[in-house]
Formats: C-alpha cells, structure tokens, sequence
C-alpha cells in the first residue's frame, strides 16, 4: 500500500490535501512544516513548505498523482512513492476511505 510523499508551499497544503480527501484519492494526508533547500535553474533556494503525507491505494496512487500535477504550483512538483505495510486495522480503514 502506498503512501505519497508531496512537497508543497505551506500557503497551498491545506487545500491540496483537503482536495485529496474530498476526491477520496487519500484516506489521511498528514500536513507536516519545513524548510526545503534545493537547486532550481542553477540557484540555491530555500523556502518554507510542508511535507504532505497521503495515505492511498495501489488503485487509486495514479490518479493522486495526476490530481496533484493539476493543482500544484510548481512546475515540477516533488512526488514520491513509498511502500508501507501497515496494520490490518488501519489497512481496512484506508480502503474502505479510498474510492472511486
């Protein structure tokens, strides 16, 4: 079972996880801050962000994706995948949050 990693501004990671969970392409997406420093066009930037943490299905982790490309703002948003293995309990209630 998949959880997205996503790097936002803190100004649009509230309404792009609230759009995850209305869309239910995300059962829980925690919304964590942070400082990212990172090269962009040759330049060093730092900036203040949060790290977005959704909860998914393998079924559904495609259209998040696509979903979020839409709705960010940056031209290459940070997108990444990881693979959990959670609890049955919580596995359960993911899926059943999870949907078409």
């Amino acid at each position: 079972m998949p959880t997205a990693f996503i790097t936002c501004p803190r100004s649009d990671a509230d309404e792009l996880a609230t759009g995850l969970l209305e869309d239910r392409l995300a059962a829980c997406v925690n919304v964590v801050d942070c400082r990212s420093v990172y090269r962009w066009e040759g330049e060093t930037v730092a900036d203040e962000e949060a790290i977005l943490l959704a909860k998914t299905t393998d079924e559904r982790y495609d259209d998040l994706v696509t979903a979020v490309q839409a709705e960010h703002p940056h031209d290459v948003p940070c997108i990444e995948r990881f693979e959990e293995t959670p609890i049955d309990s919580f596995r359960a209630w993911r899926d059943r949050n999870v949907g078409e």
